[in-house]
């Protein structure tokens, strides 16, 4: 039997606190100037920071580019690969 993950690659670089590039996003949730919240293959993420701006994002490749002042990287729960019905946020 294949171990699941497997083939869930994910790859998160940081360079210098101001330009991150992550794979495997699914789907993005929601984002501002201070938040960016999004699910990989490998669960929910949330980028924290300044001035965060998506530079590039590639729905084929599940790539993406965020720049600004970043100040965390917060892996969430990681059953949760897509985004949740309204009567599902209640209850979260």
């Amino acid at each position: 039997m294949q171990d699941k993950t497997a083939s869930e690659n994910q790859n998160i670089i940081l360079e210098n606190r101001r330009s991150l590039s992550i794979s495997g996003i699914t789907d993005v949730d929601s984002f501002d100037e201070r938040e960016i919240s999004l699910y990989t293959q490998l669960g929910e993420l949330t980028v924290k920071g300044r001035e965060l701006h998506i530079d590039s994002m590639s729905t084929e490749t599940g790539d993406m580019t965020i720049t600004g002042d970043i100040w965390a990287v917060i892996y969430g729960d990681r059953d949760r690969k897509g985004p949740v019905s309204a009567l599902g946020r209640l209850f979260r």
